[in-house]
C-alpha cells in the first residue's frame, strides 16, 4: 500500500497564480468585462452577469477550478482600472480579499484594512492618504473561546456552557463562584436560595445531602410553607420549588453538578434559579400602541412581535415564579416615546396596560430638547439627537415605577438598542439586543456612500450606534441563522458589519465576530388567537365576510380601495406590508403588470400605505406614486385591487384565511427581510407563501415543501414561478392542499411564542451566570465603546437637524 502524504493546503493566492497561468485568455476576457464597466461597485449579480456574457468555452474551463471557487464566493468587485478587487467569502463568517491587475494579470492578496483602503478610494482618491480612525474589536475578545464551524454560529449558549463549565468547574475550589452566584441572589434586599449560614461549598454540600434526605420522607405535593422554617434553619430560603418534588428535583441537580459537573445540567439549574421578575424593553420610534397604528409610517412588525412577545413572557414568568415557590409580582413595561400630537392613536398616554397581560406595560415617555417636549411624531432615521437626554429620562421613570433596577433590559431596533446600552451600562443590567432590522444590508453601499444617503437617513449615526450596540450588549437575538451569517450566497445583517468603512468618519476592520457566542437564534411565532388554520371552521370569524368581501370585491373606488377586481372567481395573490422601498410592494406590482399570463390566470391584491391621509414620509411619498405610475402604465384596473393599510389584526388573520378559500397565495417580495412575520402570519393560517431568498423567509420556509423561495432581483423569474403554481394547481388542485399542509407543519414545528419566551429566559439565567462568575462583561471593550461613544457617535447625533415642530 501507498505510502499517504500529507501536503500542506494551499492559499487562495497560490491555487489562482496556477489558473492565471493555465487560463490567461479566459480570465482577461472576463476581467476585462468587469474593468470596462469603469470605476466602481459591482455586486454579486453585477459580477455573473459579466462572466454570463463571456464564450461558454471560457466559462466551461473558468468554473472547474480554483478560479472557479473564487467567482462563485465572490460577493462585491471593486473596479479603479487596471485594478479589480475581489471581496471573497468562501463560507459564512470567513473573509479573504485580492486583488487583480488586469493588464498585466498580477494577482495580490490584501488585508483588511487594505482592501477597505482600495475602496474608499472610489469615494476620497488622492485624499485617502490621510490619518483615518481604524476600528477593531478582535483585540478585546482575541483569547475568548468561539466556536470555528459555520453550523455552531447563533447556538452560543451551547458552546459557552460547554466550554466554561468544563473550565469553571475542574475541583472543589473552582465551585466558589456558583455558591457566590447564590449568596448574592437576592430580591428587594432579601435573600434567595441560601443564606449567611452556608459559608462553603462543603458546607454546602452537607446541607443539600441533609436536604434531599429530609425531602425524600414528604409526600411530593406538600407545598414548600411547610418545611420553610426547617430550611431556613440550615441555611436555605425560597427559590428552590413550591411543592416537596419541586424542591428535591432542584437539589439533586446542584448535587449533581457539585459532584460532577456537565453542560446540560448546569443549563438546566441555572434555567431553574429565580432570577428575572422586572424586564425592561425599548422601543422609542414609531407609533407603538396596541390599536389603530399598524400601517403609520415606521410602525408595523416591530410592535406586533414586541406585544406578542410581552404576554408570552409575563405568562411564562409567572409560570416559573409559581413553581418557583415565590410570591413576587413580576413587572414588563415596554418604554417608548410619549406623542402629545397622538393622531387618533394613546401614543400621548403615559402609562397603558398591555390587553392579555396582568402586569405588563407601554410607559411612554416624551423626546425633549432645550424648548421642552416634543410633539410630533419623528421619523426612526431622524431620532439621534435626542436619545442620550431620552435615556436619563427613562432612568429616571424607571426608578419610580420599578422601586429598583430591571433585571433585563432587551433593545429594539437600532434606536431602542443604543438606548438599552446606555441604560444597562448606567445601571449594571444584563442587556439582550434584538435588531429586528439592520440598514446597512437594505440599502446596497449606504456605507461607502454615506454622504449620498445622510440628509435623508444619517446613517452615519445608526451605523455607528449599531456598532456601539452589538458590542457592548451580553447576547444577541436573531429570528434566523440568515439574519447573523447569512447563506451560502448571501451575507448576514450582522456579517456586514465585520469590515465596512465610512469614507472620512472611520474604518472597522473588525466589527463583530458572527462566530462569538452570544449570538443565539431564537425564533418568533404568530399569534395562534389570532392566526390559525383555515380549515378550522368552528373558530372561523365570519361576521367579518362582508367587510372582507366589500374590500377586496366592491366596485367602489376611494381613499381605502383603488381599482376594481372584475373576475371575482380568479385566486388571489395577496400581500401586506409597509410601503416603502425595502418591501418592495411596487416591484411585485410590477412583475404581475409584466406577465400576461400571470394575470389572466389569478387577481393581485396589494395591501399597504395609507392614502387616506397625506403621509410625511418621503420613501412612502416616493412609492405611492410609483405605484400610480404603474397602474397607468400596465392597465391593471379589472385584475388588481389596492387597498390601504388595515390596522385590525383579528381581521387581518381572518383575511388571510378568506384569501386561502379563493386558492391564493401569500407574496413577500421584500428587497431585504430580517425575519417575516407576516410569512409566518400566512403559513400559520395555510396559505401557500412566495418570499424572498434574501434574509430570514429563506429560513422560515423549505422550498417546494413548505412555501417558495423568490429573488427580488429577478421578479420574472419570481412571476414565471407563480405561473407554474396556479398551473399546477389548475391540473391538480391537491397541489394547493400539499403546499398548505406543509406551511401549517413547519410553523407549528419551530415558530411558536411558547418555545420563544422559554429561550429568552433560559438565555437571561445563563447569560447573567457567566456575566457575574467570568470576564464576560468585557470591561476593556466597554473603555473603547465609551470613548467610541463620546468622540463619535455624540458629535454626529447632534449634528442630525432637529424635527421642525
Amino acid at each position: 500500500m501507498a505510502d499517504r502524504v500529507l501536503t500542506r493546503s494551499h492559499s487562495l493566492r497560490e491555487r489562482l497564480d496556477e489558473t492565471l497561468s493555465a487560463h490567461r485568455n479566459d480570465i482577461v476576457a472576463f476581467l476585462s468585462r468587469v474593468e470596462a464597466k469603469g470605476k466602481g461597485i459591482l455586486q454579486r449579480h453585477q459580477v455573473f452577469a459579466e462572466f454570463e456574457a463571456i464564450s461558454e468555452e471560457s466559462r466551461a474551463k473558468l468554473l472547474d477550478g480554483a478560479f472557479g471557487e473564487v467567482l462563485k464566493s465572490t460577493q462585491e468587485a471593486i473596479v479603479s482600472p487596471p485594478w479589480v478587487a475581489l471581496a471573497v467569502r468562501p463560507r459564512p463568517g470567513v473573509w479573504e480579499h485580492i486583488r487583480v491587475n488586469v493588464h498585466a494579470l498580477v494577482l495580490e492578496p490584501l488585508e483588511v484594512a487594505e482592501y477597505l483602503h482600495f475602496k474608499e478610494e472610489l469615494v476620497d482618491g488622492s485624499l485617502n492618504g490621510n490619518f483615518v480612525l481604524e476600528l477593531d474589536f478582535e483585540p478585546f475578545t482575541a483569547s475568548f473561546p468561539r466556536p470555528t464551524l459555520s453550523k455552531s454560529i447563533g447556538n452560543g449558549v451551547e458552546f459557552l456552557n460547554r466550554h466554561l463549565s468544563a473550565k469553571l468547574f475542574h475541583d472543589k475550589e473552582s465551585l466558589h463562584p456558583l455558591l457566590e452566584f447564590l449568596q448574592v441572589h437576592c430580591y428587594k434586599g432579601k435573600n434567595m436560595m441560601v443564606n449567611a449560614r452556608i459559608q462553603n461549598v462543603f458546607s454546602l454540600q452537607h446541607v443539600l445531602r441533609k436536604a434531599e434526605e429530609y425531602l425524600t420522607m414528604l409526600k411530593p405535593e406538600t407545598p414548600y410553607a411547610q418545611f420553610e422554617h426547617k430550611f431556613q434553619e440550615i441555611g436555605l430560603e425560597r427559590g428552590w420549588g413550591d411543592t416537596a418534588e419541586r424542591v428535591l428535583e432542584m437539589i439533586q441537580l446542584l448535587l449533581d453538578l457539585l459532584e460532577a459537573p456537565d453542560p446540560y445540567t448546569l443549563e438546566k439549574f441555572l434555567d431553574r434559579i429565580p432570577m428575572v421578575f422586572n424586564v425592561v424593553i425599548m422601543s422609542p420610534h414609531g407609533y407603538f400602541a396596541q390599536d389603530n397604528v399598524l400601517g403609520y409610517p415606521d410602525t408595523g412588525g416591530q410592535v406586533v412581535y414586541i406585544l406578542d412577545q410581552v404576554r408570552a413572557l409575563e405568562e411564562e414568568m409567572l409560570n416559573r415564579i409559581k413553581h418557583q415557590g415565590l410570591d413576587i409580582t413580576p413587572r414588563i413595561l415596554i418604554i417608548s416615546r410619549l406623542l402629545p400630537d397622538a393622531v387618533g392613536t394613546t401614543c400621548g398616554q403615559r402609562l397603558e396596560k398591555v390587553f392579555g397581560t396582568e402586569h405588563s406595560h407601554i410607559l411612554r415617555v416624551p423626546f425633549r430638547d432645550e424648548k421642552g417636549v416634543v410633539r410630533k411624531w419623528i421619523s426612526r432615521f431622524e431620532v439621534w439627537p435626542y436619545l442620550e437626554r431620552y435615556t436619563e429620562d427613562v432612568a429616571n421613570e424607571l426608578a419610580g415605577e420599578l422601586q429598583g433596577k430591571p433585571d433585563l433590559i432587551i433593545g429594539n431596533y437600532s434606536d431602542g438598542n443604543i438606548v438599552a446600552s446606555l441604560l444597562a451600562h448606567k445601571l449594571s443590567v444584563t442587556q439582550c439586543t434584538i435588531a429586528h432590522a439592520l440598514e446597512k444590508t437594505k440599502y446596497p453601499e449606504s456605507d461607502i456612500y454615506w454622504k449620498k444617503f445622510e440628509e435623508k437617513y444619517h446613517f452615519s449615526c445608526q451605523f455607528t450606534a449599531d456598532l456601539i450596540a452589538m458590542n457592548h450588549t451580553d447576547f444577541i437575538i436573531t429570528s434566523t441563522f440568515q439574519e447573523i451569517a447569512g447563506s451560502k450566497d448571501t451575507v448576514g445583517q450582522y456579517e456586514s458589519h465585520m469590515n465596512f468603512t465610512l469614507p472620512g468618519l472611520y474604518r472597522v476592520v473588525h466589527g463583530i465576530d458572527v462566530f462569538d457566542p452570544k449570538f443565539n437564534i431564537v425564533s418568533p411565532g404568530a399569534d395562534q388567537t389570532i392566526y390559525f388554520s383555515y380549515t378550522d371552521g368552528k373558530r372561523r370569524l365570519k361576521s367579518f365576510h362582508p367587510e372582507i368581501e366589500e374590500l377586496l370585491f366592491s366596485n367602489v373606488e376611494n381613499k381605502e380601495h383603488l381599482c376594481v377586481l372584475k373576475d371575482k372567481k380568479k385566486p388571489i395573490i395577496f400581500t401586506m406590508a409597509r410601503l416603502d422601498r425595502v418591501k418592495n410592494l411596487s416591484g411585485l406590482v410590477e412583475w404581475y403588470g409584466k406577465n400576461a399570463k400571470l394575470r389572466e390566470l389569478a387577481n393581485l391584491v396589494v395591501v399597504g400605505g395609507d392614502r387616506r391621509k397625506d403621509s410625511k414620509d418621503l420613501e412612502e411619498q416616493a412609492e405611492m406614486k410609483k405605484m400610480y405610475d404603474l397602474i397607468e402604465k400596465y392597465k391593471l384596473n379589472g385584475q388588481f385591487r389596492w387597498i390601504s393599510s388595515q390596522m385590525n389584526r383579528v381581521r387581518n388573520g381572518e383575511l388571510y384565511r378568506y384569501i386561502c378559500d379563493t386558492k391564493g397565495v401569500f407574496v413577500q417580495p421584500a428587497i431585504y427581510e430580517a425575519f417575516g412575520l407576516t410569512v409566518v402570519e400566512a403559513m400559520t393560517c395555510g396559505l401557500p407563501t412566495f418570499a424572498t431568498c434574501n434574509g430570514g423567509p429563506a429560513e422560515i420556509i423549505v422550498h417546494g415543501k413548505s412555501g417558495f423561495h423568490i429573488d427580488p432581483y429577478h421578479g420574472d423569474q419570481a412571476a414565471e414561478l407563480l405561473v407554474e403554481f396556479f398551473e399546477k394547481c389548475k391540473a391538480n388542485p391537491s397541489h394547493w392542499d400539499i403546499i398548505s399542509k406543509g406551511a401549517m407543519q413547519r410553523i407549528e414545528e419551530k415558530y411558536t411564542w411558547k418555545i420563544y419566551s422559554e429561550r429568552l429566559l433560559n438565555l437571561t439565567a445563563v447569560y447573567g451566570f457567566w456575566k457575574h462568575v467570568s470576564n464576560l462583561d468585557r470591561r476593556e471593550s466597554r473603555r473603547y465603546l465609551e470613548m467610541f461613544y463620546a468622540l463619535k457617535y455624540r458629535p454626529l447625533a447632534q449634528s442630525v437637524p432637529p424635527a421642525v415642530e
